[in-house]
């Protein structure tokens, strides 16, 4: 099973028009509502490739009852924890000409709800994946993650991690099997990384050296670059054809992508292809891609090269 934490799940709300101008009326040409979250994304293209998955994390308020309503239209497992207090926020995200977000905060986290979070990942064993992703709320301490990873590693938990700054840095020595860093993350971690693929995998190896296994940089329109903990860097480039509709859960689609590939025994190289192909049928779609659109997006991705 593959369980995703979400600290701070949301309710996205995507709507389209033609034009963004502040402190004028405008219409839209259509809108979405979708339950949303960094790991609730990735359970949910996993759940869309067909893998076991769960969904773990906190709700609050009317809008946390909206959340899970939609989630279980779905069909994918959660179990979110009910907070007393807040709402669980609303993420405004438009598109015009480019993309404009606006995220909300989210409710207050308490320390005995974090202490429920904890117990529940007691119960996963060694068949289990864990993917802990998305920023840390407000209130919640920076080490929340490493102390997560210590947790589930005792049990023989493996994990991805899939967030930033002192979260990141903080539970690198925790030896996650998978961080997913993007080019300004990975930046905010090494003080400046050279943005070519053989300057990117040389610090993806500064951050093996403090405990990360493998490393998956996602680069954007330049594609990605894979650092297994064993044997040679890969990178590939982003996957040419279809226009680009907007960029929302991408870098998720990326990880369910490896996901599924790990899991199934991929090479690395096929790894890479195949979380490639995810991320960009991501932003070839409307919204989280199925696997009909995966697939058709991995026959247009290339094949990896060693850098």
């Amino acid at each position: 099973m593959i369980y995703t934490v979400t600290l701070n799940p949301s309710l996205d709300y995507l709507v389209c028009t033609d034009a963004l101008r502040p402190g004028k009326l405008c219409r839209t040409s259509g809108e979405t509502l979708h339950p949303g979250g960094k790991g609730v994304n990735v359970s949910l293209v996993c759940a869309a490739l067909g893998l076991p998955t769960r969904a773990l994390g906190f709700i609050a308020g009317r809008t946390g009852a909206l959340f899970a309503s939609l989630l279980a239209e779905t069909g994918v497992e959660y179990d979110f924890c009910r907070l007393d207090e807040g709402m669980t926020r609303i993420n405004v995200k438009v598109c015009a000409r480019e993309q404009t977000e606006l995220n909300g905060a989210g409710p207050q986290i308490p320390p005995e709800a974090l202490t429920r979070l904890a117990e529940t990942l007691d119960t996963l064993g060694e068949d289990d994946w864990l993917v802990l992703s998305g920023s840390v709320p407000v209130g919640v301490p920076a080490d929340i993650y490493a102390k997560l990873l210590e947790r589930v590693h005792k049990n023989g938990v493996r994990t991805v991690l899939d967030t930033s700054g002192d979260a990141l840095k903080n539970a690198l020595p925790c030896a996650p099997d998978l961080i997913k860093p993007n080019l300004d993350e990975l930046d905010a971690l090494v003080g400046g990384a050279p943005h070519n693929p053989t300057g990117i995998a040389a610090c993806a190896r500064e951050l093996q050296a403090t405990g990360a296994k493998d490393i998956l940089i996602s680069c954007g329109a330049q594609g990605a670059v894979l650092v297994p903990v064993e044997g040679q860097a890969l990178y590939l480039e982003a996957t040419p054809g279809d226009e680009v509709v907007q960029p929302v859960g991408s870098g998720d689609s990326m990880a369910a992508g490896w996901l599924y590939a790990h899991t199934n025994g991929f090479s690395a190289a096929e790894t890479l292809r195949y979380a490639v192909a995810a991320g960009s049928a991501a932003e070839f779609s409307a919204w989280l891609p199925d696997r009909a659109k995966i697939e058709a997006t991995l026959a247009k991705t290339g094949t990896p090269r060693s850098i």
